[in-house]
This record gives C-alpha cells, structure tokens and sequence, in this order.
C-alpha cells in the first residue's frame, strides 16, 4: 500500500514544534517523530518589539536540527507557519527569510484567524460536537485563539494578545508572583475579553482546549489525582481544579515549580500568568468543564495538508465513536461475527437491569464498545489474550472516548475471562471506588455474554431476564443445542454474580 509521509512545523512563541506523519490511502495517519525545542521567542519581545539575538540563534539551530530529521525520515510534503511572535516582531520577516534558508522550504506567517481555523479542524477531527455548544481555544506563548462553535460549525473567532510568555513578560515580575501582579493580570484579561466580546457573550458548559499550558495543567492534574493514562488527551478538568491548582502554584517560587509533578520544568516561569488566562476566560463563559485536545494546530496543518494532496476521504458527516472502534479491532483482524455477537447479547441483558441498578447510558456504549474490542489481545498472542486487550485498548487512538473511559472500557475487556479484579491489579486500583464498581459490573456481563457463545457459533439469544430476591432467570432461545453453551455461560457468571449480588439460572 503507498503512503506518504508529511510534516508539520509551528514555529510559536515558546516552541518550534514538528510533527512526522505517515498517512495511507485510506486518509488514516500515525505519528512517527514529533519534536519539541524551546526556544522563547517571546522572550522580552513586548519590551524590545523584536526577537532577541539570543532566540534567534535558538530558532536556527533547531530548525537546523528538524531540516535533518525530516529529510532523514524522507518526507515529501511540510506545512510550516509561524504564528504571533514573528506576526508582531520587528525583525519577524528577516528570521523568516532565515529559517526558510534553513529549512530548504517556504514557511508562512499565518494571522491569527487562520491558526483559529487550524485548531478548530483539530477539534472536529477528535471530538463529538453534535447537538452541543463549546468555547474551542488555543493558548500559545503570544496569543489565545477562541472560537464559539455549535456542533460542527464556527459562530466566532477571536485572536487576543494574551499567551502564556507574553502575559508573563508584561505582568510577572516578583518571584514568586505577588497578590498585586495576579490581580492587574487578571483585570486585563477580563477586559481584552469584554472588548472582543461586545455584541455577545455566549454561556457555554465545556472548553475544549489546546496548546502547552492546557497539556501542562493536564498533567498536573493527572498527578494530583495519581491518575496514570497513556495520554492526556481528551483528558476532562474541571474549573475546580484549575482555581486549586492555581491558588497553589501562585505561593512558590519558580525554582520550587520545577519540582512540580506532571509541570515541565521549562514552563516553570510562565504557567501562573497561563493558568491565570484559562481561569478568568472559564469564569467569563461560565464554563466548568475543560476537555484537553493534544494536537491542535500542528494536527490541523496535518489534515489541511492531507487535504491539499486529497488523502482525506471526503465525508459531509463525522465519524462515531462506533466506527472508530470498529475500525481498529479490524486493524487488529478480529472474528467480528463473534464479537458483534457477545455484543448483542451483552446490551441485551444490560437493558433488562439498567434501570434498577442506576446504570447510564455512557455505561452502554462503554459496554458495547469492550465487548467488540474484548478479544483484540489475540493479535498478539492467544495466551494472555485478555491482558494484551487490555494493554492495546488503552494505548488506541479511539474517537469520541475520555482516558478515563478508554480505560475503564480496557478494563472491562481484560476481565472477560481468568482473574477477576483484585487490588493488585494497579489500573483497577486506580480507579475511584464509583468507577470500580461500573467495571466490575459491565466486565460481569461481558463475561457471561462472551461464556454464552463458547462455541462463537451465535446460536444463543437473550429471550428474557427477571429477577427475585435471590437469582437472575435468564432465559434462552438456541437454534440447535445450546449445551455447551449453557455449561459456557456458567464457567463464567461468577463476577456478574458477585457484582450483582445474585446467583444465574440459565432457563432454556
């Protein structure tokens, strides 16, 4: 199959970043090398108005450095912009002309409506948006790009100078920060948001944000709650825990803030002047949920790009979350027949004792979803089958599901036979006490599902289930004898049994 290898280079205000992408003809992608190099070119920029010596060497040699790795991985198409420190530096053309030198390729100064535009193809290539309303925003070392969207449509964008490097260059002086300093801070942001948003302020419940000082507040939390996913992305903070998280970090001094779980020690100077910007713009739109995309505009190069050279199937609807499941157990070569049907059985017997035991309907597709992918492990090997699904679940790149939810839902397919949870399993562990439970319950009905089809022949269906005080009933309708089926279904009632709180009578 031919591929094409492409990359992307954001040339910000903090960072140069570069992303290496190998992309089928199918439109799908997988990173290969994604480069990150400090290089501050914000660095005293709104004093001076022009990038200083010292940056400017920092940008060669490391554009020096991503010349050489692209070339190295034979890539054959980059898309590289810069974006507000060069947009507003004196000297931002006579870099530019530098750095294309460097690179061997043309890089555009883009304004601020088109890297709101990039983060917001992101956004719709991740995330649900159907029927709902979100703030989209990007926060960079310059400038805070923030975008109003209803479902998959954009109603506004603003571009405001209010970065993380640049508000710490204007405001942050003392060390640590002073009350004073946070304040002024803060009723500057308040009012650069009145200004952008004369007409109208929309009400929206969740952000969904991108940028270094959204994975960072990310990871910090991550830490706080000894939380240990794979990836913070799609990763739900609530405003909560910025405010806490804030009202902490604002206390110490920078040296103390390089010891800060999950906080990079090169952000150290400048997360309190972005934790600020996220906190007051939250409290401006009344907003209590924020939703970590990691990609942003480097993705939303990528796909542009992709676009450009019509690697992207074209498609007026949004992929689900059911076909991004679908999509990679097939990568995995698994016996779909049989899976879709300990599926089907499944939400069969969920539907009957839902509503009594208080289960909702994010538990159903994290139901669905597991009993599809359960047996996915046997790409890599038939012993410990369920350990490998459990281990390629949790690192998949699914549409549509939270790291809490994609490991809840690994969980869930990990205990469809052998051991049932212990509190030596680490990741069940983890889990609070609330999420415990929902595993152990969805887990007890994808084993019993997966026991009824012992033969993955589908000749059992779910006919009826009730309940007394001491048994589930369930009973079944077979197109032939079901025997093994049956003697299946019982080897594995044990931790429905225990999660319920019930004993399984099979009735045929």
């Amino acid at each position: 199959m031919n591929k094409s290898r492409l990359a992307a280079i954001d040339i910000g205000t903090n960072s140069i970043r570069c992303i290496v992408v190998e992309v089928d003809q199918q439109g799908r992608y997988m990173i290969l090398d994604d480069e990150k190099a400090t290089v501050r070119l914000g660095e005293n920029l709104a004093a001076s108005g022009a990038v200083s010596a010292a940056a400017f060497a920092r940008a060669v040699d490391a554009m020096s450095r991503i010349r050489k790795l692209i070339d190295g991985l034979k890539v054959t198409d980059v898309e590289a912009v810069a974006t507000s420190a060069v947009r507003s530096a004196s000297n931002g053309d006579e870099l530019v002309t530098v750095l294309n030198r460097e690179l061997g390729r043309e890089i555009r100064v883009i304004s601020g409506d088109e890297e709101a535009e990039l983060v917001a193809l992101s956004v719709r290539h991740n995330f649900d948006m159907s029927g709902k309303r979100y703030m989209i925003i990007d926060i960079g070392g310059g400038s805070v790009e923030i975008m109003s969207a209803v479902a998959n449509h954009v109603e506004s964008c603003h571009s405001l100078e209010l970065g993380a490097v640049r508000m710490t260059d204007r405001f942050i002086k003392s060390d640590p920060v002073s009350d004073s300093e946070i304040s002024r801070l803060r009723s500057y942001v308040r009012s650069e948001m009145k200004n952008a948003f004369i007409d109208e302020r929309p009400t929206v419940q969740t952000f969904i944000g991108s940028g270094g000082t959204i994975t960072t507040l990310a990871s910090m939390v991550m830490s706080m709650r000894r939380q240990a996913y794979s990836t913070s992305h799609g990763f739900e903070v609530l405003r909560s825990e910025v405010v806490h998280l804030l009202a902490m970090l604002a206390r110490k001094d920078v040296k103390s803030l390089r010891n800060i779980p999950g906080l990079n020690p090169d952000r150290a100077d400048i997360i309190v002047a972005g934790l600020v910007v996220i906190d007051e713009m939250m409290k401006y739109f009344g907003a209590n949920m924020l939703l970590v995309n990691e990609r942003g505009i480097r993705e939303g190069l990528i796909i542009s790009c992709m676009k450009r050279l019509k690697l992207l199937p074209e498609s007026s609807t949004q992929r689900s979350w059911k076909e991004s499941v679908l999509e990679f157990a097939r990568s995995c070569h698994f016996d779909e027949p049989h899976s879709r049907h300990v599926a089907k059985v499944s939400l069969c017997i969920y539907d009957a004792i839902a509503k009594e035991f208080g289960l909702k309907k994010n538990d159903r597709k994290l139901l669905e979803s597991a009993a599809l992918l359960h047996d996915v492990g046997y790409f890599i090997s038939y012993n410990s089958h369920h350990k490998h699904s459990h281990h390629l679940i949790r690192h998949a790149e699914l549409f549509g599901f939270s790291p809490r939810e994609r490991e809840m839902m690994a969980l869930i397919a990990r205990y469809h036979r052998k051991s049932l949870p212990k509190k030596k399993h680490s990741e069940y562990e983890r889990l609070d006490p609330k999420d415990q439970q929902i595993v152990s319950r969805l887990g007890g009905i994808l084993r019993l599902s997966d026991g009824l089809d012992r033969r993955r022949s589908g000749l059992v269906e779910v006919v009826a289930l009730t309940r007394n005080s001491e048994a589930f009933r369930i009973k079944l309708l077979g197109t032939e004898d079901i025997s093994v089926e049956v003697f299946g279904g019982n080897s594995k009632k044990d931790l429905f049994e225990k999660a319920f709180g019930g004993t399984v009578v099979f009735e045929v």
